[in-house]
């Protein structure tokens, strides 16, 4: 089995350095834009808001990551992660129009380690 085959369990992680109406707001935004919200309501992915274990002390945001989990095989990882990244990007463009002359957040898009998670 490749690295971009549908597996169950597997998914993306989108890490968010902001505070925790930055990690609803995307949140929210990731659960409307299409296709996530269609395998989502069909049942294929869960997107849930989780404790993060990487954050050291020095961290300064919140301790809590998005995890988008694929719970059937209705996408590959790869599909998942290609889709995930241009939702986020879309969201980081529209905070950009609406909130003009605020810092905003980086997201980090990457891979579930199977062996972490």
């Amino acid at each position: 089995m490749s690295d971009g085959d549908a597996v169950a369990g597997s998914g993306v992680r989108v890490r968010v350095d902001g505070n925790r109406r930055d990690v609803g707001a995307l949140k929210a935004w990731l659960e409307r834009e299409e296709p996530l919200r269609r395998l989502v309501l069909e049942g294929g992915l869960k997107i849930e808001e989780r404790s993060r274990d990487s954050a050291g002390r020095e961290h300064m945001g919140v301790d809590v990551e998005l995890v988008i989990r694929i719970l059937e095989g209705a996408v590959t990882t790869g599909t998942l992660l290609g889709w995930t990244k241009r939702s986020v990007d879309s969201w980081k463009e529209n905070r950009r129009q609406v909130e003009r002359g605020t810092t905003f957040p980086d997201p980090l898009v990457e891979p579930l380690d199977p062996d972490q998670d």
